[in-house]
C-alpha cells in the first residue's frame, strides 16, 4: 500500500491544502476577534498588512469595514457545507438511479437513461437560476440544487459498472442458489462499484464549489447575512483597482481547492482504475 511519502509531489501538495481548508473552514473564526457581520464604517476598505494595514485587520476590509478574515473563513465553511452535502445528494441521487437502471433493465432502464440525457442536454446552471430566480433562495435550496449537478454521470457510471458485475460468474451463482437481490446488490455489486462512486465524487466536488461560487457571485447564491466565498467576490468585483484583495483571496482559495481536489481525483483514478494501473506499470 503506497505511503504518503509515495504519492507524486503535486498530490501530497494537493492533499495539504485540502486538509488546510477544511481547518481553515472549521477553525479559521478563531483566529480574528471580529465577527463576519460586525461593520465599521471609519474601517472601511483597509489593505491588508502586508500593504500597508494595521495587524488588527490582518487581509484587511471590504466596503462596509467587515474584517475579510472573519468573512473568509465563514464563507470557507459555508462554501465547504454546500460542496460535501450538494456532492453527496447527486451521488446517491444518481447511484441509486444507476443501480435500478442497470438491476432491473426494461422500462425503468430505459425512462432512467431518457431522464440522463434530457439532464445532460441542459446546463446545470441554466436550471438553477430558472429555480432560484422564481423561489426565495436559502442554504436549503442552494445545497438541493448544487446537489443536481452531475447527478446524470454517477448514474451512466453505475449503471456500465453494475451491468459488468452482476454478468460475473459468482454473482449468477448467487441469484441460481436463490439469494435476495438485496443480499446480490450490498455484498456483491456495491463493493466491486464503490471504487467508481469515490473517484466521481472527487472529480465532482469542485464543479459543485465552481457552480456554487457561480451562483453567488450573480447574487443568487447565499444572502445576506450570510456569505460564501462566491459572494465575497461578488462584493469586491467593483473594486478590482483600487481593492483588489476582496475579490483576489477568495478566488485564490476557490482555484486552488478546485485545482487540488482535480488532482487527488484524477490520482485516484489512477490508483483505483485496474486497467490504468495495470498501464503505468507496464509504462514504467
Amino acid at each position: 500500500m503506497r505511503t504518503f511519502r509515495d504519492m507524486p509531489l503535486a498530490v501530497r501538495i494537493s492533499i495539504g491544502f485540502v486538509i488546510l481548508f477544511v481547518l481553515f473552514a472549521l477553525f479559521g473564526g478563531f483566529l480574528t476577534p471580529y465577527d463576519f457581520r460586525q461593520t465599521s464604517l471609519l474601517d472601511r476598505f483597509e489593505p491588508p498588512v502586508f500593504l500597508g494595514g494595521t495587524w488588527d485587520h490582518v487581509l484587511g476590509t471590504d466596503g462596509r469595514g467587515r474584517d475579510l478574515l472573519a468573512r473568509l473563513a465563514m464563507g470557507a465553511k459555508v462554501t465547504l457545507l454546500v460542496a460535501i452535502f450538494g456532492t453527496l445528494i447527486g451521488a446517491v441521487f444518481g447511484s441509486l438511479l444507476g443501480l435500478i437502471a442497470g438491476g432491473r433493465r426494461g422500462k425503468a432502464d430505459t425512462l432512467i437513461m431518457m431522464a440522463v440525457d434530457v439532464q445532460a442536454s441542459v446546463p446545470i446552471i441554466i436550471i438553477a437560476l430558472f429555480v432560484l430566480a422564481l423561489f426565495k433562495s436559502s442554504l436549503l435550496l442552494i445545497v438541493i440544487m448544487v446537489g443536481f449537478s452531475g447527478w446524470e454521470n454517477y448514474a451512466r457510471l453505475v449503471r456500465a459498472s453494475t451491468l459488468s458485475v452482476r454478468e460475473r460468474g459468482y454473482v449468477t451463482a448467487e441469484r441460481v442458489l436463490g439469494a435476495s437481490p438485496a443480499r446480490i446488490y450490498l455484498r456483491y455489486i456495491l463493493p466491486n462499484i464503490f471504487n467508481v462512486i469515490l473517484v466521481q465524487f472527487t472529480i465532482n466536488l469542485p464543479l459543485t464549489v465552481l457552480l456554487e461560487t457561480a451562483l453567488s457571485f450573480l447574487g443568487l447564491g447565499v444572502q445576506p447575512p450570510m456569505t460564501s466565498l462566491g459572494q465575497i467576490m461578488s462584493d469586491g468585483r467593483d473594486r478590482l483597482l483600487t481593492s483588489w484583495w476582496l475579490t483576489m483571496f477568495p478566488g485564490a482559495i476557490i482555484f486552488f481547492l478546485a485545482l487540488s481536489v482535480s488532482i487527488v481525483g484524477d490520482w485516484l483514478r489512477d490508483q483505483l482504475d485496474p486497467t490504468l494501473r495495470n498501464a503505468g506499470r507496464r509504462g514504467t
